[in-house]
């Protein structure tokens, strides 16, 4: 369960750094990828996620967020908008 703590804070700290709204979708719910509580609940339960970026810096954001998740084995499938 650590790696999953680690992952959360290394997700939320990442996505931070931008201005992009950066959302999680899992099952039928969707997460602000900033909120380090959002992300607890759903990373415990869910295995595959969709991540919608919008914004100035989405493609910096969506590379930067997208490469957190794969460090940590989490099969997240970045949407084009």
């Amino acid at each position: 369960m650590a790696t999953n703590n680690e992952a959360v804070v290394e997700i939320a700290q990442t996505a931070g750094k931008f201005a992009s709204s950066i959302v999680l979708q899992a099952d039928n719910k969707y997460i602000d990828v900033k909120s380090i509580l959002g992300l607890f609940t759903t990373l415990v339960n869910t295995q595959s996620y969709e991540l919608h970026v919008h914004g100035s810096d989405a493609e910096e954001a969506k590379a930067a967020v997208a490469a957190v998740f794969a460090k940590y084995d989490l099969n997240v499938k970045v949407v084009a908008e």
